[in-house]
């Protein structure tokens, strides 16, 4: 039979051979891109964060994904440092996870990202000073209260989502790496999003997914910088998640809740640079890769005229 194919490949043209090749080579192609699309979302054990290190420090951890990596972490046997605003709901995460983990050890540090960012990086430098901090994720972020066009955006909103989104992931990630590289290990997750990365464009949420932007190209330079030295970064870009900033109330196959985000992302920490650890996410991912740009880009104008037609409507119904 091999014998038949090859006499009969014999006598086309080079044409047909070229052909033949090209698309012998693409079938392949496409089916090891599968079996690895497979293996890494089924099949690949998680590493075992415990050898970065004893402590994790979770930017952003009293709501949404930030409380799910928290609890995540905890689960696997990680002391935590919990960084946010708020100390109140700090306390009650740290709570919580002292009552369902109870050998965990959690310190909370008070830091505004809006706020003096110096005075608290300097309080999360003292915090951390002495311990084996193995695991840093940076999750704290903002984004629009509700979709708007450039112009729309005031002054105290942009100075925030730059500061926040921007800032503040740079200079904790600043306050913790010397720590990894005198222990030349560690794990570092910047949660990054869509908006940047899987879509073209996300118009009427343009500075927020500019910074998204920077958080990826950020993690990857700094994965090529300190691969060498046992440090592992790497851009986790979730799409929908059902999270307040995201006004999503409900999950669903595509829209996980934040435990399970946090669960699936847990997974993928020290692997590669950037990824998307929700499974259903990379099936939405090849399909807005499939299309052309320009039915991309109209399609999430249309969607995100009407977020910013009902946040209008909102806002109007609460000044009358």
């Amino acid at each position: 039979m091999d014998c038949c194919i090859i006499s009969k490949l014999k006598t086309q043209p080079y044409w047909f051979l070229i052909l033949f090749s090209l698309g012998l080579f693409t079938i392949l192609r496409f089916t090891l891109l599968l079996l690895n699309w497979f293996y890494v979302n089924f099949l690949r054990q998680p590493k075992n964060l415990k050898n970065y290190g004893s402590w994790a420090l979770v930017t952003g951890p009293t709501d949404g994904i930030g409380k799910s990596f928290a609890f995540e972490l905890a689960r696997k046997g990680l002391n935590l440092i919990l960084v946010g605003r708020n100390p109140e709901k700090l306390k009650d995460v740290s709570d919580s996870i002292k009552a369902k983990f109870g050998k965990t050890e959690v310190k909370t540090v008070v830091v505004d990202f809006t706020g003096d960012l110096d005075d608290g990086v300097k309080r999360i430098v003292e915090t951390i000073d002495g311990l084996d901090v193995g695991v840093l994720i940076n999750n704290v972020g903002i984004s629009y209260p509700y979709a708007r066009f450039f112009h729309e955006v005031d002054q105290e909103l942009l100075k925030n989502l730059i500061k926040v989104n921007v800032v503040g992931t740079t200079k904790v990630t600043q306050a913790v790496l010397p720590g990894m590289l005198k222990r030349k290990k560690g794990a570092i997750v910047n949660i990054g999003s869509g908006a940047a990365i899987v879509i073209p464009s996300d118009p009427l949420y343009a500075v927020y997914a500019a910074t998204k932007a920077y958080i990826d190209q950020f993690s990857r330079c700094l994965y090529v910088e300190y691969k060498k030295s046992g440090i592992d970064v790497q851009c986790q870009v979730p799409l929908y998640v059902a999270t307040k900033m995201a006004s999503i109330r409900r999950s669903s196959f595509f829209v996980p809740s934040t435990d399970g985000y946090a669960k699936a992302g847990v997974k993928w920490i020290g692997y590669e640079p950037r990824c998307t650890p929700y499974w259903p996410h990379t099936l939405l991912w090849a399909v807005a890769r499939s299309l052309p740009e320009s039915i991309v880009d109209t399609w999430r104008l249309g969607f995100c005229m009407g977020i910013r037609k009902r946040g209008q409507l909102k806002d109007s119904k609460k000044q009358e």
